[in-house]
């Protein structure tokens, strides 16, 4: 193939002769700085090129008849198991005391060394409200007349339990999980599963009830990366006071997206609270509610990565940018040189 003699003119990077070029301590240097430079940039770039990053997106929520996994972890330093219930009540009326849903109570010492483990379980009630039968009345009464002293029995062993535990300092640790409905309503922890005489006895009134708590973990959902659950490692301790803890929850429906492009379903939520003491005029007995309501709309989170030509376009910008200061920089050092010699050399030829 003939060369085109008039191409020559439009190379942008002529060249010297060997002979002409001259090689400096000071471009060595600089050459060396700049090869430093532009390794550490490059690896720079091409961390922030494999980092991942997150766009959010917003949109009506259209999810309906699912349920609401609430993920509890919490200690009660001051109230021993055997008096602490977890009962949930929504919008829809649904109303459940003594939840029994995967909920387990640690006892703790007062140290806060688990001592017994137990699955909380059913409320057995002990109402005496059923509709009997007129044919068989006396044999009810006698019924019921066992019953009650049998509940008379029962109460006097948990009254005396539960004062032995009070004066050993017992505490709780309540964790688990939780199923609700999909529908605004609140959950407490409180000592509201006792029967009333039983709690009288117990505690000698409502203003003795010590609700302290620690809030290790309260999440509505599984969790992802960056995710950040306002109420973890929270701590309420009471001190000569009682009162009821009241937190409210704005739960908002999230989905998270992977590269992958597997989807995670969670939520993600904000929260006021609000502490009511009690008086002692107060027929209430303390609790700590939650009280959450659903956003309407739902975030979605998704992972991505940049376009591997802004990651070269980066790279040459960085690399091109750190060669042109290098080379602007190795010829001011040998001016520099060469000024501060030539006037060395006219100062001794005089």
């Amino acid at each position: 193939m003939a060369r085109i003699p008039s191409l020559k003119s439009l190379n942008a990077f002529p060249h010297a002769e060997e002979h002409l070029l001259k090689k400096t301590y000071s471009g060595a240097i600089v050459t060396i700085l700049g090869l430093i430079i532009m390794f550490t940039l490059f690896v720079h770039e091409l961390q922030f090129y494999l980092m991942t990053y997150t766009v959010h997106q917003m949109s009506v929520d259209l999810k309906r008849g699912e349920t609401l996994p609430i993920h509890i972890n919490m200690s009660f330093p001051s109230l021993p198991c055997e008096v602490l219930s977890v009962d949930a009540i929504d919008m829809s009326g649904k109303h459940e005391v003594d939840l029994h849903t995967s909920i387990w109570k640690l006892r703790l010492d007062r140290y806060g060394h688990i001592i017994g483990t137990e699955y909380l379980s059913d409320l057995v009630e002990k109402g005496h409200g059923a509709h009997r039968d007129h044919d068989h009345g006396h044999e009810n009464h006698d019924e019921e007349k066992k019953h009650e002293h049998t509940f008379n029995e029962d109460a006097e062993k948990m009254v005396k339990s539960v004062k032995q535990a009070l004066e050993n300092g017992e505490g709780c640790r309540v964790y688990g999980m939780l199923d609700v409905q999909r529908v605004a309503g609140n959950f407490h922890i409180s000592v509201h599963g006792l029967n009333i005489f039983v709690a009288e006895k117990i505690f000698e009134g409502s203003s003795h009830v010590n609700v302290s708590h620690v809030i290790h973990d309260l999440s509505f959902g599984p969790k992802y990366p960056g995710i950040h659950n306002p109420l973890d490692e929270t701590s309420r301790i009471l001190h000569d006071t009682s009162g009821t803890f009241k937190y409210y929850i704005k739960v908002v429906p999230t989905e998270y997206r992977y590269l992958s492009k597997k989807v995670l379903p969670t939520n993600q939520f904000s929260v006021t609270e609000y502490f009511l003491p009690i008086r002692p005029t107060d027929r209430t007995w303390p609790a700590v509610y939650f009280l959450y309501d659903l956003s309407p709309i739902t975030v979605t989170i998704k992972e991505e990565r940049r376009n591997f030509l802004h990651f070269l376009t980066r790279l040459c910008a960085v690399l091109g940018g750190t060669f042109a200061m290098t080379g602007m920089l190795d010829r001011w050092m040998y001016r520099l040189i060469e000024s501060v010699t030539n006037s060395k050399t006219r100062s001794v030829l005089r």
